[in-house]
């Protein structure tokens, strides 16, 4: 059997299972993005890592070296984010082939230090390695996060509301623009979903609003697409969803870029992925002073799109015409994206 024939999910499940015991300071390990670890009477260590690869992630032509260093750490920072932690120190690991020009090193470092910075991290070491293949950056970030305000996956109940901050489907549009750059769109819009593609906003300041308010009950950040991200809180909680179609929280950018090549736009909210904002659920009436605490601190807007179902009720999208259909996890999977 080949990994693509399995699937990264369940491939990450049976690698889980030849993994030794962990250690008794894990508290939580392999199957979320971001290891939680015992630190001390007041804080637990927060640990992930992500990487991005020429030809899967990004193609150089396409974004400058500075741009791919603000997103990657960006990606790693959102981790951090959905867990409401305070991000500390990444480490670097540069897989280069041997002709890379030196002024595209120090591009892809500027743009790492100044994303780093925004959030007070630091890059305090790494690794480098050649390669006759594709240029790779893998980084790594440890944070913390208060012991009562720590936020997983597990905790959303029957009942809750499902909220998710800013705009889904932009970075899908700016795909999109990048895919056809002859696409007739104004500058203004053209400017923005490219920026929400290339340097995403991670949303390290809203999720340690909604972690420091001990409201909601469960959240994730949406890197892969909010069915398939909803569906690990689903997974993680034994709960079942009902998301809402007309109340996806889609830009008028991404709604014209979608209608001039013929997708639908509540399909790239769902699916598209790399949106990278935060998805939590709390109890009926603590979601809105969530929202209004998030927006007043931030400016960011969050929107109610779902509600939390008992796992035997199913997980459903209700289309804007009123009709049911199964939430299919349809997100991004790296072995089946391949066949």
């Amino acid at each position: 059997m080949k990994v693509s024939s399995l699937g990264e999910f369940p491939l990450i499940r049976r690698v889980a299972q030849r993994l030794p015991p962990y250690r008794p300071d894990v508290y939580v390990g392999v199957g979320d993005d971001v290891a939680v670890l015992e630190q001390d009477e007041r804080f637990y260590l927060l640990a992930t890592c992500d990487i991005q690869v020429e030809g899967v992630h990004f193609l150089r032509g396409s974004m400058t070296p500075f741009q791919l260093g603000r997103k990657v750490a960006a990606i790693n920072l959102s981790d951090i984010a959905a867990k409401g932690g305070e991000p500390l120190h990444f480490l670097i690991s540069l897989v280069l082939p041997p002709d890379t020009e030196v002024d595209w090193v120090d591009a892809l470092y500027d743009g790492l230090r100044e994303e780093a910075s925004r959030y007070g991290a630091d890059i305090v070491g790494g690794n480098m390695s050649k390669t006759a293949g594709p240029l790779a950056v893998d980084l790594f970030l440890l944070g913390r996060v208060p012991r009562e305000h720590l936020l997983l996956r597990s905790g959303a109940r029957p009942g809750d509301e499902v909220w998710v901050t800013g705009f889904l489907g932009n970075s899908a549009a700016g795909l999109a623009l990048l895919l056809q750059p002859d696409l007739p769109v104004e500058g203004a819009v053209r400017r923005l979903l490219l920026d929400a593609h290339l340097t995403p906003t991670p949303r390290v300041r809203e999720g340690q609003v909604i972690a420091r308010s001990r409201q909601a009950t469960a959240m994730i950040d949406l890197s892969d697409g909010l069915s398939s991200d909803m569906g690990h809180i689903c997974e993680k909680s034994r709960v079942g969803v009902r998301l809402w179609a007309e109340r996806l929280p889609i830009s008028p950018e991404a709604r014209q870029v979608a209608a001039r090549t013929g997708n639908q736009a509540w399909q790239w909210a769902l699916s598209g992925g790399e949106d990278y904002e935060l998805c939590f659920t709390a109890p009926p009436g603590a979601g809105a002073s969530l929202a209004a605490a998030v927006q007043e601190a931030t400016g960011v807007p969050v929107i109610c799109v779902g509600e939390v179902l008992p796992e035997e009720a199913g997980r459903w999208l209700r289309l804007e015409d009123g009709r049911e259909v199964p939430l299919k996890g349809a997100g991004w999977d790296h072995f089946r994206a391949e066949e």
